[in-house]
């Protein structure tokens, strides 16, 4: 038998105390001085009369991580406690993917709400309910001195995530007849599934989406973003996001954690992606494709990243170079993307007399439609390119930032590479 540490009942004790004298006066504020329940009440949140009756009243309660409930708010019938280390892993989200410390759904009767807040006290890292489910000493020595009743208490409280009455379905609980036979006239061939909600899963999502949405590191990226300063932290965005809502005006009728979160259950866009396009149109009336490829979402959008990034003067450490590569191939590769696009057009484009482009960039943009004897030859086109875009990029970022040669040759020489790979692999098609 373990030896009793004095100090963790004391503070175990404490723990309970505090959270029955808070009980006590948040139903206290709510009488006058003179009313006669005021001594009723002081009885009933003594720890030898609340205890005993939490424990019996944790029998009205179980702890879940899929729930019956949402599926229809008259449902009754078996709900779920299961570890998500105990799924099979699949290469999709779902409860597999939370760890096994969970928040869990409490569900059951809303009156004794109460006894599941008092089972998630915390004592060094573990819940009380972690500590019932584990027949700690200490925790025991607290609920009563005399041993029989001690554990009679720390069963009942260790019941809360055990199944409660047989396993069923109901008639207002959904159902889906499943073929796994090859004869679908044979109820045999069938499997009856009751699906349940995922509630600890959908918690932990609502979880992450307020923290998303508006928390304050969120709140810090959206500012910067407005006054184009570069931040480290990124911005979630979750378009077309709805909100389903659960149990009406009375969410706790669903569980303890639709209750935390309002009665608000998230649901995410699983919608096919509407691709808008513009069409891709010859360069004319401009000097150069430079002018065209800066006005791109995606590097108006790196452009400014990059420029943010540097003025922030990093220091000169391996980190600060694999970001700023990572910004900078990110702009090489939609340079790729543009102009293979517009290689894409018909051969010829860039004859017409509105066509002000340089004889190197007609020879990369429209290199079969420019006439056999007006050609360059390829690595002179390459170069100039990628010398194009150097300057481009240095020009961007000289606005508070003094670059020159050494930048102009790592940049030239990154998407010189690039041009010349993409070249490889038009070749072999």
């Amino acid at each position: 038998m373990p030896t009793p540490n004095r100090a963790r009942q004391a503070e175990l004790a404490s723990l309970v105390s505090a959270f029955l004298a808070e009980r006590l006066s948040d139903k206290l504020e709510k009488l006058s001085d003179n009313d006669p329940k005021r001594a009723e009440l002081r009885q009933q949140y003594q720890p030898g009369t609340w205890l005993p009756d939490a424990a019996r009243r944790v029998l009205q309660l179980q702890a879940v991580t899929h729930s019956l409930k949402p599926m229809h708010p008259d449902a009754r019938g078996t709900n779920l406690l299961v570890r998500p280390s105990s799924l099979p892993s699949i290469p999709f989200a779902g409860s597999h993917c939370l760890p096994d410390n969970c928040e869990l759904d409490v569900v059951g009767n809303a009156g004794s709400l109460d006894v599941y807040k008092f089972l998630k006290l915390e004592c060094d890292g573990k819940t009380l309910l972690q500590l019932a489910q584990e027949r700690d000493a200490d925790f025991s020595a607290v609920l009563s001195d005399d041993q029989n009743a001690a554990e009679s208490l720390i069963s009942a409280f260790a019941s809360l995530g055990e199944p409660r009455g047989r396993t069923a379905s109901h008639t207002t609980a959904k159902q889906i007849y499943w073929l796994i036979g090859d004869d679908p006239f044979s109820d045999a061939s069938f499997h009856l599934l009751a699906p349940l909600y995922p509630t600890s899963l959908v918690h932990h999502l609502y979880l992450q989406l307020e923290q998303d949405r508006f928390g304050e590191a969120a709140k810090v990226a959206r500012a910067a973003r407005r006054e184009r300063r570069f931040v480290e932290q990124p911005i979630h965005d979750y378009p077309d996001l709805a909100i389903r809502k659960l149990g009406g005006t009375k969410p706790q009728v669903i569980g303890q954690l639709n209750t935390e979160h309002r009665g608000n259950s998230p649901l995410l866009a699983s919608l096919p992606p509407t691709w808008h396009s513009e069409p891709v149109r010859p360069l004319l009336r401009v000097a150069t494709l430079f002018k065209v490829f800066g006005y791109r979402d995606q590097v108006r959008r790196l452009v400014p990243l990059l420029r943010g990034y540097l003025e922030t003067d990093p220091a000169r450490v391996v980190e600060t170079r694999q970001h700023r590569a990572k910004l900078v191939n990110a702009l090489v590769e939609e340079f790729i993307h543009f102009t293979a696009e517009l290689r894409d057009l018909a051969e010829g484009w860039s004859q017409d007399a509105d066509c002000r482009l340089s004889d190197a960039e007609r020879c990369w943009l429209d290199p079969l439609g420019v006439p056999q004897e007006e050609r360059l030859f390829t690595d002179d086109v390459s170069g100039r390119i990628a010398a194009g875009f150097a300057n481009w990029l240095n020009e961007q970022l000289r606005v508070k930032l003094d670059f020159a040669d050494p930048e102009f040759k790592e940049w030239r020489d990154t998407v010189l590479e690039e041009i010349r790979a993409y070249d490889l692999e038009v070749s072999y098609e």
